[in-house]
């Protein structure tokens, strides 16, 4: 039997990158998902990453079903609470209960000096990246709520919710304030026996972090940079000198927050960033 068996477990964002990897993590501790994703693009980012689509969500539910698990997958927009509470609402009733939220759906975008940063672009990332984690924890909070102690909500933020990354001044800004967030939940929910964290990702191995445009960012000096030229660069924001970390490594601390090993685990920042933080 795994850590999480006769356990549900919502996770927004989960058609492809962290999201799937979070997923099949848990399915393979015993856990049922609710599967949640836009799989459609944002103006704002087609420029940076391709978005998910409905065929990356098919994927995932197929990856979770093979591991002999239920799943529930949705088409969901975390900027609109009516669909999302909707999307949690199906899923608790098909798989009968709701013990662990992981509210990983984000964008990543970044500009020139913070005073160019176009308005849209700011919008959109608070929108997703912060109001999308509250609207992920306001549909599930009664859910979680009704499930009683030993329930766990894991909000994924970033380097960037430690440190002031240049010219990523709105991404930035969205991984500071889930963390503010996370520490009021932890303060609120402690008393029922519910735990909730922070996880914080150095650059990840998913299409996310793997474009030119963020290899540009890193490698200004080329007009099409490709990754084997940022590599180099991507190596040295960590003493480990790993340039992008798998996502399975922090799907482990995934898993391990939502399991009863982390029973007294709550308000924490949790680093998977090969020492990122303090480099």
């Amino acid at each position: 039997m795994g850590n999480l068996e006769g356990k549900v477990a919502l996770i927004t964002g989960a058609a492809r990158g962290q999201g799937r990897s979070h997923a099949l993590r848990l399915a393979s501790e015993g856990a049922d998902i609710i599967a949640v994703d836009l799989c459609g693009p944002v103006d704002t980012v087609t420029d940076f990453y391709p978005p998910a689509t409905p065929e990356d969500l098919k994927e995932t539910t197929r990856q979770v079903e093979a591991l002999d698990r239920r799943i529930v997958a949705v088409e969901a927009d975390v900027r609109d609470i009516n669909a999302l509470t909707t999307a949690v609402n199906e899923g608790v009733a098909q798989l009968g209960r709701l013990d662990i939220v992981v509210a990983n759906a984000g964008i990543f975008t970044f500009g020139p000096d913070t005073h160019k940063v176009d308005e849209q672009s700011w919008q959109d990332l608070m929108d997703i990246n912060v109001t999308g984690v509250w609207h992920t924890y306001k549909a599930a909070a009664e859910h979680l709520i009704a499930s009683g102690p030993g329930g766990s909500v894991i909000i994924i933020s970033s380097l960037a919710g430690f440190k002031g990354l240049a010219n990523v001044a709105a991404y930035t800004t969205t991984k500071h304030a889930v963390v503010g967030l996370m520490k009021v939940l932890a303060n609120e929910l402690g008393p029922l026996g519910i735990r909730v964290n922070t996880i914080h990702p150095n650059s990840i191995d998913t299409l996310m972090v793997k474009n030119r445009k963020t290899y540009q960012l890193f490698r200004p000096d080329l007009e099409d940079p490709q990754a084997e030229d940022a590599e180099a660069a991507f190596a040295g924001t960590n003493p480990m000198g790993k340039a992008w970390i798998e996502p399975e490594h922090v799907s482990n601390a995934v898993a391990w927050l939502a399991s009863d090993q982390s029973y007294y685990v709550s308000g924490g920042q949790i680093p998977v960033d090969a020492g990122g933080a303090v480099a």
